[in-house]
C-alpha cells in the first residue's frame, strides 16, 4: 500500500474480518477504554490553515530520496492522491475511520512535531522534515475527543520554551515528544535542566526517540539519539518513554573506558538502562515500529520473553508507518515459529483495510513459545493520567 488511493483505503473493514476470531482473540482480556495507541503522527501540508508544513524539498525530484520518502508516507496515510485543499482533512478523516473500527473507548495520542531549533534558539525550518503545531494537534483532539488525545512538541532551546510548556499543559497535552536528531536536541545538555524541572512539576512525561531515524532526518544529529543520553532527564525525575525501545541502529557506548567509544546496538544500550534499578520507577518504552522487518528477530524474541519488562512497555503504532505494506514481513514470523500461517493470511487481509487494527492484532498474536506481550503493555491509558 505504498501509494494508497481513496477508493481503497477509505473503505470500512468488512464484517467478516471485523468479527474474525483472530480479532476477537486479540481483544480478549483487554479493557478497550484503557487501550491507547501512544505513538501516532499527525502530519499535514497546512492546506486547511492548520499551520502544518512539510519540507518543500520533498516535492522536488531534485531531491529524489526526500521525494520518495514523502510519497511513501503520503501513500501510507491515504493522502497521496488528495487534491490541494484536502490533504489535512483526509489525513484526519482516515485516522477517524480507522479508530472507529476499534471498540468504544480506544484512543490514539496524536503527536505534534516542533521545528528544528539552532543552538542559538532560532528556528531552523530548512532543517525540519515536517512541522505540526501544538495548536493543530490540540484542535484535532478536541474535535474528535472520543477517539483522540494529543502530545505536544516543544524544543527546549526556545527562549519561550517554559511558557509553551505551561500552555501545552493547560491545553490538555498528555506528554511532550522529542526526536533529538531531527530537532537538534541534546538530551544530556545542561541547557535542558529547566525544562526537565518543569516537566516534573507539571507531571508531563517525555517521549523521546532513541536509535536510528530514517523517516524524519531533519537536523541529522544522530549522536543525540543515543539512549544513554536520557540519563539526565531520568536523574532529574522526569518520566521518560523511549520511543521504539531504541530497537534500530547502533550508537557509541558512552560508558566504555577510553576516548574511543565502540559502537554497539542501540537496543543493548537501552536494555542496560531498562535493567538499572535506579530507573525502574520512571523509565518506560513504547514498542511502536518494533515489529517491522528492519528489526532483528532476536530483539523481538527478547521483548516477548522479558515478562518483567512488560509493565513498563507501552503499545504504539507509529502511524502512518503500518500503512506501508513492505514495512512488515509476516513470513519471517511464520518461519521463526512466532505465528501460524493462517494468522498471517488473515492479518494481510486486515491490513488492506485497516493498518491500525492490523498492527494491534499482530502484536497480540505473536508468541515465542508460551511468551507473548502481556495485557499491561496495551493498558496504556493509566500511564498518561495525571498524578498531580
Amino acid at each position: 500500500m505504498a501509494r494508497a488511493q481513496a477508493a481503497d483505503c477509505l473503505q470500512a473493514l468488512p464484517l467478516e474480518l471485523a468479527r474474525h476470531e483472530l480479532v476477537a482473540a486479540a481483544w480478549e482480556g483487554l479493557d478497550a477504554k484503557r487501550v491507547w495507541d501512544v505513538h501516532a503522527h499527525l502530519v499535514g501540508t497546512g492546506d486547511s490553515g492548520s499551520g502544518a508544513t512539510v519540507d518543500p524539498r520533498t516535492e522536488s525530484w531534485l531531491h529524489p530520496i526526500e521525494r520518495i520518502r514523502r510519497n511513501v508516507l503520503m501513500g501510507a496515510a491515504c493522502v497521496a492522491d488528495a487534491p490541494v485543499g484536502e490533504v489535512d482533512a483526509r489525513y484526519v478523516e482516515r485516522l477517524r475511520l480507522l479508530t472507529e473500527a476499534m471498540p468504544a473507548g480506544f484512543r490514539m495520542l496524536l503527536f505534534a512535531f516542533d521545528n528544528a531549533v539552532g543552538d542559538d534558539g532560532r528556528e531552523l525550518p530548512g532543517q525540519s522534515t515536517f512541522h505540526t503545531p501544538n495548536a493543530y494537534a490540540a484542535a484535532v483532539a478536541k474535535l474528535h475527543a472520543q477517539r483522540f488525545e494529543w502530545v505536544a512538541s516543544i524544543h527546549p532551546y526556545r527562549p519561550d520554551a517554559l511558557e509553551r510548556l505551561d500552555q501545552a499543559k493547560r491545553d490538555g497535552a498528555r506528554a511532550i515528544k522529542w526526536l533529538p536528531s531531527a530537532m537538534n536536541i541534546d538530551p544530556a545538555s545542561s541547557r535542558c535542566d529547566a525544562f526537565y524541572s518543569s516537566l516534573v512539576k507539571l507531571d508531563l512525561p517525555l517521549v523521546i526517540h532513541c536509535g536510528a531515524e530514517y523517516a524524519a532526518p531533519g537536523a541529522r544529529q544522530e549522536p543525540y539519539n543515543n539512549a544513554l543520553r536520557v540519563r539526565r532527564p531520568l536523574e532529574a525525575g522526569v518520566r521518560v518513554v523511549v520511543a521504539h525501545a531504541a530497537t534500530l541502529g547502533s550508537a557509541r557506548d558512552l560508558d566504555a573506558p577510553g576516548e574511543t567509544k565502540p559502537r554497539v546496538a542501540s537496543f543493548d544500550l537501552f536494555a542496560r538502562l531498562f535493567d538499572d534499578p535506579n530507573y525502574r520507577s520512571n523509565l518506560f518504552a513504547d514498542i511502536s515500529a518494533v515489529f517491522q522487518r528492519n528489526r532483528k528477530l532476536e530483539v523481538i524474541r527478547r521483548l516477548l520473553r522479558r515478562q518483567d519488562w512488560h509493565a513498563r512497555l507501552l503499545h504504539g503504532s507509529d502511524y502512518p508507518l503500518p500503512g506501508i505494506g513492505l514495512a512488515y514481513s509476516l513470513d519471517s514470523f511464520v518461519n521463526a515459529g512466532l505465528m501460524i500461517a493462517n494468522a498471517a493470511d488473515v492479518l494481510l487481509r486486515i491490513r488492506e483495510f485497516n493498518p491500525l487494527l492490523f498492527e494491534f492484532v499482530l502484536k497480540r498474536t505473536l508468541a515465542d513459545g508460551g511468551s507473548r506481550l502481556s495485557a499491561s503493555v496495551f493498558h496504556t491509558s493509566d500511564f498518561f493520567q495525571s498524578r498531580s
